[in-house]
């Protein structure tokens, strides 16, 4: 439904962002705003800032910005039209009419759900029933507890051809609903309709607001002509664009920030059972171009989880078909493959959680699983058959169509084709000496197999090596440094606050750090504004180090200067601060992650690399996002 610019307006001008931000974190009147911790990080000094004025939120620790609706769709993983619907209850607003025919099939759809939900509480009831033991039996061998099926609402469909029928025609509901409904099978060659589940576990199927929608279903016969049976396409429900689980998921991916989306029910059940809430499956069939959106909404780069068998592998690269033209910057995939012969539901039940989180902290991205799937389609031992292999990786990343991710693989690829070739054609050298030795040859495959490993070592990007996130060579001054130091000594009045924060920050040169300590004490001498603080130290033994940190100043940064207000520098001031920290334990870890890279060579470690790199490349761009905000003064603001 599209929503009026009018009756949006009126929602934000009704409900503050205060007012709604409040009901989910804790906050604290500051100046014209209001602090708090962040509700998307945890952190113990408050990053969050809400600003009733100006409309919105903004998180500095992790760079997320927006409204009352941009509220409710982050934290709780709600759509935009939910969102709205949401708000305008909080505001006591009514909901723009529908069409009369919109009304009509909103009012058809609100009847179908009535019938799904009192098919789900009979398939319910008959799995409690004396007829539901065998099927409560199985369910106790997979280690499914009662209340495990409680909470998913696990039924049993009796082997009756119109138990269900006959149920919900005593609740008056036509016959012809159970069809629309999907529940019965009809046709022009079926005299009578009759119930489309019989002798079957029943899982009921939910849309994104948990309502049933539609059923799954696994025989009881070994026989079976279909071991799991779903409903048809219906107007409540559409295979290709459904997940299951998606309800519970979404809000447990918000908390954790991933989705994990495995091959089946029963994997999904019981990873919820053992605490990994974060889980959906897309109903037994490849996964779709808008299961994938519908992932994305949840988390930028989910992890596909295949079972560890040539058959999972093939789901994966199936998967990744589908994926690369959906590719955009900040959203990807990536792919965790389990021990062969075991699903999530065996290695849950057989080694635990533990063990299962462990496979997932170890998902592989997409480039990984590209490369993969082009290696094992077919022998690369002649100079021939890899160029085969390379046009194949090129025509692969040329369904990308977002022209920034494609040029960003293609840069990945033309690495590792470097690496590869060199090794290739090392491997054939030493064949042909061993043909010429007599050796004998093992056929098609070199013994060397391409893992991440093999990628050209990783280096900052041109822009990544000049900031000053990127440490400090000889002499030269941290230029986030020198904007935390030269902010406080123009707005000392902050130090009433910040004092402690100041103090404890990390600054890495000897010269900064004498000037920070002259501040401190000359706030704590009595100098608590600028032109006091000023006089303190162009007077002492620091008027060097003051003079060289305003030389150093970038010019962006305008949230430094004497000019700037001093609620606008307080906040910029506190997401400069986090970046620094964030950015500083990057950096130690990155060094350890080498070190460990460098004694041994796995892909794990060198996965590690990448992933740290990945988010002082996040950092980086974080510190654009001080851009704009502010102005409180009303007027731009230049540095000093």
């Amino acid at each position: 439904m599209r929503f009026p610019p009018a009756f949006l307006d009126e929602l934000r001008q009704r409900l503050p962002v205060s007012d709604v931000v409040g009901r989910r974190v804790k906050l604290r009147r500051q100046g014209r705003e209001y602090a708090g911790l962040s509700p998307f990080n945890k952190e113990k000094t408050p990053s969050f800032f809400v600003n009733d004025q100006k409309g919105f939120y903004h998180c500095f620790s992790s760079g997320k910005h927006g409204d009352v609706f941009d509220f409710l769709m982050e934290v709780e993983g709600a759509t935009f039209p939910e969102a709205v619907e949401r708000i305008a209850e909080m505001a006591g607003v009514p909901m723009p009419k529908e069409s009369p025919e919109e009304a009509r099939r909103a009012e058809a759809r609100a009847s179908l759900l009535d019938v799904m939900e009192m098919a789900a509480a009979f398939f319910e009831a008959e799995l409690q029933s004396r007829g539901g033991a065998t099927a409560r039996g199985y369910l106790a061998g997979r280690a499914l507890a009662p209340q495990t099926q409680a909470a998913f609402r696990l039924g049993f469909a009796p082997g009756d051809r119109t138990a269900l029928k006959r149920h919900l025609s005593s609740r008056g509901v036509p016959v012809a609903d159970m069809v629309e409904a999907g529940l019965m099978v009809a046709g022009d060659d079926i005299p009578e309709p009759f119930d489309r589940f019989r002798d079957r576990i029943i899982f009921p199927i939910e849309d994104v607001r948990g309502k049933v929608i539609a059923f799954g279903g696994r025989a009881m016969q070994a026989d079976a002509p279909a071991k799991y049976l779903n409903s048809p396409e219906t107007p409540l429900f559409h295979k290709g664009a459904t997940l299951y689980n998606h309800h519970r998921a979404r809000v447990a991916a918000h908390t954790v920030g991933t989705v994990v989306a495995v091959e089946g029910y029963v994997d999904v059940i019981a990873l919820g059972a053992a605490g990994i809430g974060h889980v959906v499956a897309p109903l037994g069939t490849a996964l779709t171009a808008d299961q994938l959106e519908l992932l994305w909404r949840m988390a930028p780069e989910p992890i596909l989880c295949f079972d560890g068998d040539k058959a999972g592998r093939r789901a994966g690269f199936r998967a990744i078909e589908t994926a690369l033209p959906l590719l955009q910057p900040g959203r990807s995939l990536r792919f965790a493959f389990l021990p062969e012969g075991k699903d999530p539901d065996d290695l849950v039940r057989s080694e635990g959680r533990a063990a299962v989180e462990a496979a997932f902290a170890g998902a592989a991205p997409l480039v990984d699983m590209l490369w993969a799937r082009e290696f094992d389609a077919g022998p690369t031992d002649t100079p021939e058959r890899a160029a085969a292999f390379e046009r194949r990786l090129k025509d692969g990343l040329a369904s990308i169509r977002d022209e920034t991710v494609r040029r960003h693989y293609q840069i990945a690829i033309e690495g590792r084709l470097a690496r590869f070739g060199r090794a290739e054609g090392g491997a054939r050298r030493a064949a042909a000496r061993g043909r010429r030795r007599g050796a004998g040859t093992s056929g098609g495959r070199s013994g060397w197999t391409p893992t991440a490993a093999d990628a050209p070592p990783l280096a900052p990007s041109a822009n990544l090596r000049q900031s000053p996130m990127m440490g400090q060579g000889a002499g030269r001054l941290s230029g986030r440094e020198v904007a935390l130091t030269l902010a406080l000594i123009n707005h000392p009045v902050l130090l009433d606050e910040l004092a402690e924060a100041f103090a404890e920050i990390e600054i890495t040169t000897r010269e900064l750090d004498r000037l920070r300590r002259a501040a401190l004490e000359a706030y704590a001498a009595g100098a608590q504004d600028r032109q006091a603080m000023r006089a303190a130290l162009e007077g002492g033994a620091e008027s060097a180090a003051l003079a060289r940190a305003e030389a150093a100043l970038l010019a962006g940064d305008w949230w430094v200067g004497a000019a700037a207000d001093a609620a606008d520098v307080s906040m910029a001031w506190r997401h400069a601060a986090a970046l620094h920290v964030k950015v500083r334990a990057l950096h130690t870890e990155l060094r350890a992650a080498e070190q460990d890279f460098g004694r041994d060579f796995t892909d794990g470690n060198f996965r590690r690399i990448v992933e740290i790199q990945r988010q002082l490349a996040t950092a980086e761009g974080a510190e654009a996002s001080i851009e704009g905000f502010g102005g409180a003064s009303g007027r731009t603001v230049r540095p000093m």
